[in-house]
C-alpha cells in the first residue's frame, strides 16, 4: 500500500516531552510504516508542548513545531488527536477541555485528572463528538480499563482489589526481603528513578487513591470521587511488622480495594491502606514495582491482572495503543462510541464501618496485671484476640512489644480501644494496626 502524503495523515500535537512524551514520539516515529498499516493512515506529530524551546534534545525533531503553548497545541488547526503527557491537574486539565471543545480527540495518561474530573471530561467529549482515551491512566502499559469499559460489561463486578504503585510496592518488597527501614527504601526508590524527589503521592497514598477511582467508577457503573475515598499511606511502619507479618504467613501490600457492600447492592467500600495478605494470595507474590488489578466477577469469577505499571516503556504502550484505535476509527470514518449509562450514585461505606480482622504492634510495660487489662478493654469495645506474640523490647527500660491479631471486628470498635489504650499508664506506645485480608478457599 502507497504511503499516504502528509496532507493525508492524521496530526497529533503532544503536550510533553518528558520520559514518557518521548517514548511517545520515539515509538510513533520509528514505527511509522507499521503503523501506517494497522490504521490506514499515517501518524504524524506536528507540533509539541514543552517548557523550554531552545533546550537541546537527542530526539529528531525534524519539522515538528515546538511551543510554550500547550493550549495552543492542543487546539491547533492541523491537529486531529491531542496526547496529553503532562501530568498533575493544571494546566493538563484546561489542555483537555480546550482541546475537546476544539473537535480534538484526546487521549491521556493523567491519573489526577481523571479521577477528578472524568465524568465532566467524557460528556464533553460525547458532546463534541470526539474520543476521550485514557487507558494509560491506571497501570501503566496492563490493559485494565478497556476490559472494564467493554469485555467485563456482562458481569456485576463484585470486588476490585489492586496493587497500583509501583514506587511504594518496591519500597515493601525491599522492606520485607531484605529487612530494609523505610527511610533506606524511599531512599534506593529515589536513586532508581522509581520515586520523586518530593514522593507524598506515593507514599501517603494519593496516588492509589485516584487509580482506585477511574478503576471503581468504571467497574460498578458509577461515580467514585477520590475525596470519597478512605486513603493511608505506608509511613508508619517499620522493618519489623514485615518480620512479624512474615511469621504469621501474612505480607505487607499497600492494597487498593472497592467492593459492594453484602447486602446493600447500592453500597461500595473503597480504601488505600497497608494490609497483611496471605502468603499463599497471588497479589502477595506481586513484588517490586509490577502492578496487578484483581477483579471478580458474578460471571466471571476472579482475573487478574499483572505487569509493569510504569515506566516509559509500558506506559508509551498503553498510550500509542489509543491513539491507534483513535486513528482507526478516524480513518474509517467511524462516529465515537456512545457512553454507556451510568447506575445513580453509589453511598461510599464510612470506614468506621468496616469489619475485618486487624494486626496490632504495641509496647507496654513489663509488669504484672497487664495483659489482663488489655483483655478487658478488648472486651469491652467487642474485639477478641486471635493471637497473641509477646518479644522482649528493651530490657533496661522494662518493656515488652506485644504483637496481636483479632477475629473480625468492626473498626470504630477497634479505634475505641486503641484510644482507651492510649491513656493507660502500662502502655508505652500504642504502634501501629494494620487491615488484615483472609486467605481464600
Amino acid at each position: 500500500m502507497p504511503n499516504p502524503s502528509s496532507s493525508d495523515a492524521i496530526g497529533i500535537g503532544l503536550l510533553g516531552l518528558g520520559v514518557v512524551g518521548a517514548g511517545v514520539f520515539d515509538t510513533l516515529l520509528s514505527r511509522a510504516e507499521v503503523y501506517t498499516r494497522r490504521g490506514g493512515r499515517a501518524l504524524e506529530v506536528r507540533r509539541v508542548a514543552v517548557r523550554d524551546v531552545e533546550r537541546e534534545r537527542s530526539l529528531p525533531l525534524g519539522d515538528v513545531t515546538l511551543s510554550q503553548d500547550p493550549i495552543a497545541v492542543a487546539t491547533a488547526p492541523d491537529i486531529a488527536i491531542t496526547v496529553e503527557l503532562m501530568g498533575g491537574e493544571q494546566p493538563a486539565l484546561d489542555c483537555i477541555r480546550a482541546a475537546l471543545r476544539s473537535g480534538k480527540h484526546v487521549v491521556t495518561a493523567n491519573k489526577e485528572v481523571m479521577a477528578k474530573h472524568g465524568p465532566e471530561l467524557l460528556a464533553l467529549a460525547q458532546a463534541q463528538s470526539v474520543e476521550l482515551e485514557y487507558e494509560a491512566s491506571v497501570g501503566g502499559g496492563i490493559p485494565i480499563i478497556s476490559p472494564l469499559k467493554r469485555d467485563l460489561q456482562a458481569n456485576e463486578v463484585q470486588r476490585l482489589q489492586a496493587i497500583i504503585n509501583g514506587t511504594t510496592n518496591f519500597m515493601l518488597t525491599a522492606m520485607a526481603q531484605h529487612g530494609a527501614s523505610y527511610e533506606d527504601a524511599l531512599a534506593e526508590a529515589q536513586r532508581l528513578g522509581y520515586a520523586e524527589a518530593d514522593p507524598s503521592s506515593d507514599v501517603e497514598g494519593t496516588d492509589a487513591a485516584y487509580k482506585l477511582a477511574i478503576l471503581a467508577s468504571l467497574a460498578f457503573h458509577t461515580t467514585v470521587s477520590p475525596d470519597e475515598i478512605y486513603c493511608e499511606g505506608i509511613t508508619q511502619l517499620t522493618a519489623r511488622d514485615f518480620r512479624y507479618a512474615a511469621d504469621l504467613g501474612y505480607v505487607i501490600r499497600l492494597l487498593a480495594t472497592a467492593q459492594r457492600v453484602e447486602g446493600q447492592p447500592d453500597t461500595l467500600e473503597a480504601r488505600v491502606h497497608p494490609t497483611l495478605v496471605p502468603r499463599s494470595e497471588p497479589l502477595a507474590r506481586v513484588d517490586g514495582v509490577l502492578n496487578a488489578v484483581a477483579v471478580e466477577g458474578d460471571l466471571l469469577g476472579r482475573a487478574i491482572f499483572q505487569g509493569e505499571g510504569a515506566g516509559a516503556g509500558p506506559t508509551t504502550s498503553a498510550v500509542v495503543a489509543d491513539v491507534l484505535d483513535v486513528a482507526y476509527g478516524i480513518a474509517a470514518g467511524q462516529k465515537p462510541r456512545p457512553l454507556r449509562p451510568s447506575d445513580p450514585p453509589a453511598c461510599i461505606r464510612p470506614i468506621g464501618e468496616l469489619r475485618m480482622p486487624y494486626y496490632l504492634r504495641m509496647v507496654v510495660y513489663d509488669r504484672p496485671g497487664v495483659l489482663a487489662d488489655l483483655g478487658r478493654l478488648l472486651a469491652e469495645h467487642q474485639t477478641s484476640i486471635a493471637s497473641l506474640i509477646q518479644v522482649e523490647a528493651d530490657a533496661v527500660a522494662g518493656t515488652a512489644e506485644l504483637i496481636m491479631t483479632t477475629h473480625e471486628t468492626k473498626e470504630a470498635d477497634l479505634d475505641a480501644f486503641r484510644e482507651a489504650v492510649r491513656g493507660m499508664e502500662s502502655v508505652h506506645d500504642i504502634g501501629v494496626r494494620i487491615r488484615m485480608e483472609t486467605a481464600r478457599a
